[in-house]
């Protein structure tokens, strides 16, 4: 029979063990939580980089590109519809020149085609075929339905034209240049882009027959080829006579930020 002093110390034992049962567990559960945090700070790292790539990189929601889809939390003014983003830096433009836009089409060698006729507003889905359009780019007619519209931003590669339409409808801008043309004109047209990229958008279009063409809602100017700032006056003079004025909905009924055609910040 164990005597008072060997049970003592046999409960003893046992406590000892509980202890250390107690904070093997713990430890446990403290290398669980460790992980389940790391997880957890992983999926929000990620979610940080898809957002910041979807609107086109770091600088705020815009980014580079200028790239303004539209997201839950409402706001934007469309969708990018898997259309690469220009990131690139562009080439700073000098200062405008001629403010007078039949002048500096001339100048540019620009056909400039005011007045267009409408060629309507239905509404498409996204996997119908293309529309034939009267005008090259075109500037009116039928086009994707809401909310496939192209995103204000530029691209590195031309959208499908049944969703940049829908987005001229809206009171938008666009300016389009061959791919052909030099890595410095693309920059400089990039850094005008820069200059009034609110509800405005940039891409190449090897489809068009000019090297450089601004659209606005039945509005066109082409031109055979890029003169640097002339073409750049042209460009600006364009988008202060036109852009924000045509198309059967408001400009703001998308909502967008930063200069724009109308006031650019150069």
């Amino acid at each position: 029979m164990a005597t008072r002093k060997e049970e003592k110390e046999r409960l003893r034992q046992l406590r000892v063990e509980a202890e250390q049962r107690d904070k093997a567990a713990q430890r446990r559960r403290l290398m669980v939580g460790y992980v389940l945090a790391g997880l957890i700070g992983l999926v929000v790292i990620a979610g940080i980089v898809v957002l910041i790539t979807s609107s086109g990189g770091g600088g705020g929601a815009q980014g580079a590109s200028h790239v303004n889809p539209l997201n839950p939390a409402g706001g934007g003014s469309g969708s990018v519809n898997g259309v690469p983003l220009d990131n690139r830096t562009g080439t700073p433009p000098p200062k405008p020149q001629v403010t007078n836009l039949d002048t500096a089409a001339k100048k540019a060698g620009c056909v400039l085609r005011l007045g267009l006729p409408d060629e309507g507003h239905t509404h498409i889905l996204p996997n119908a075929p293309t529309p034939h359009y009267k005008t090259n780019p075109p500037t009116s007619g039928t086009h994707v339905e809401p909310p496939y519209q192209q995103a204000d931003g530029a691209y590195l590669k031309m959208p499908k034209e049944i969703d940049f339409v829908h987005s001229i409808e809206h009171g938008r801008m666009e300016i389009q240049y061959s791919p052909k043309l030099s890595t410095k004109d693309q920059l400089a047209l990039k850094g005008l882009y820069d200059t009034m990229y609110g509800a405005t958008l940039l891409f190449p279009n090897p489809k068009m027959p000019y090297a450089v063409a601004t659209t606005t809602w039945t509005n066109l100017m082409g031109c055979k080829s890029y003169k640097g700032s002339i073409t750049d006056d042209a460009i600006r003079d364009f988008g202060k006579a036109t852009w924000g004025r045509y198309g059967s909905e408001p400009v703001s009924a998308f909502g967008f930020t930063g200069p724009t055609p109308a006031n650019p910040a150069n």
